[in-house]
């Protein structure tokens, strides 16, 4: 019966991977499968490659100086909608802060979180400057959550935050799977 529950440690990660990416597929190619049908296309994965062609193309003009002023105009029509503004910039900023030039979790920092027992904590800087906070000598540190897609931002004095030389893709894995990803051993 061990060798059972063996096997299953090995197998069930893998599988839950391959399901999830098989389910993603299947959303994605399913999007332009009727339209697609109406031009008697059905090949497997053509709406997936489409989709993903046109996501490369969108970035491709937005990156450009031609698509720079609708991207202008269409933040400032989101902008003057409260509820689409804020709806809008969060998801936005959420975005660019796992992916873009303006990465945010890209500061893996320990903090002390309780001197008495010498108890620290992973997290992210995200922000040294909290003037307009009124705050003096402390950063913000963003902590995710282990096996969950939140976490908790905690404004903690400069002094008590350390950086930490890895990689920051390497800390939020680590974190997000509670430490029980363990380090992934680098080639010298």
């Amino acid at each position: 019966m061990g060798y059972f529950w063996q096997g299953l440690l090995y197998i069930a990660p893998l599988g839950v991977t391959i399901y999830i990416v098989y389910m993603i597929f299947e959303f994605v190619d399913g999007l332009l499968k009727d339209l697609l049908q109406e031009f008697g296309l059905r090949i497997p994965g053509l709406g997936f490659l489409i989709i993903i062609l046109f996501l490369v193309f969108v970035g491709m003009v937005g990156q450009s100086i031609i698509a720079r002023p609708f991207i202008h105009l269409f933040s400032r029509v989101i902008n003057r909608i409260p509820l689409l503004k804020f709806t809008y910039s969060a998801f936005k900023d959420l975005f660019t802060a796992f992916v873009g030039k303006e990465r945010k979790f890209n500061k893996p920092v320990l903090v002390l979180v309780n001197p008495v027992s010498n108890l620290e904590k992973l997290g992210f800087l995200t922000e040294k400057d909290l003037s307009r906070l009124n705050e003096k000598d402390k950063v913000a540190v963003y902590f995710p959550h282990s096996y969950n897609f939140s976490g908790e931002l905690f404004i903690v004095p400069a002094d008590q935050v350390r950086a930490v030389d890895m990689n920051p893709t390497d800390v939020m894995k680590f974190i997000v799977s509670g430490g029980v990803s363990g380090w992934e051993e680098t080639p010298q």
